[in-house]
This record gives structure tokens, sequence and C-alpha cells, in this order.
């Protein structure tokens, strides 16, 4: 099994938004869902992720509210806001946009000019 690749810097804000926009949800949850959607292949970091959830409620991406968990737990759960989704609409435009530059250079063959 490989190991998980580090999180490339500023790609933590952009992923828990995404994750958000499906639903509210604990950190935990967070966690769980990210894991779940890239299988594993990224290491995602408890204290990267909540100093995040700290940046993002700061700048008025996300709120939070107390709720109760599925295992009858008191847990602060993130939803997006209106800035946030914004901000994820305009984030995942420019981070497609890079990667396909990326990945054009990276695949182009040696001769090719």
């Amino acid at each position: 099994m490989n190991e998980p690749l580090p999180l490339i810097k500023g790609t933590l804000d952009i992923l828990v938004l995404r994750a958000l926009a499906w639903a509210p949800m604990h950190g935990f949850e967070i966690t769980t869902w990210l894991e779940q959607r890239t299988a594993g292949a990224l290491g995602i970091d408890d204290s990267a992720l909540y100093q995040a959830l700290y940046r993002m409620e700061e700048r008025g991406w996300i709120t939070t509210a107390w709720g109760i968990t599925e295992n009858n737990r008191r847990a602060r759960y993130y939803s997006l806001a209106r800035a946030g989704r914004a901000h994820l609409a305009a984030e995942t435009k420019r981070w497609v946009r890079y990667a396909d530059i990326v990945t054009a250079v990276l695949t182009t063959n040696a001769t090719e000019s």
C-alpha cells in the first residue's frame, strides 16, 4: 500500500469546503468523507484540519453550531456559508485550470515543440 501523499499547500481549505457543500459535518465526518473520496491517498492531519476550520470560520466561509452526533455525543458542526460557496466555486475553477496546465506540461513529449 502506498503512503498517503501530503497535501499541497492551500488545498485543504478547498477540500473541506467541498465536503461541506454536501452537508453540515463535524470534524471527524469531514476527515472520513475526505478519506473515502480519496481512498486514503491524501494525508489529512487532525490539527491542520481544525486550524483550517478555525481560519475559514474567521473568514466567514463556514458557520458553526453545536449538535449531537450519531453516537449521542456533542460536537461542533460546520456548514458552508454563502461566502464559502462563492470561494469554493472560484477556487475550484482556478485549481482545475492550474491542474490542466501542469498536466499538459508534464505529459508533453520532449520532441514536441
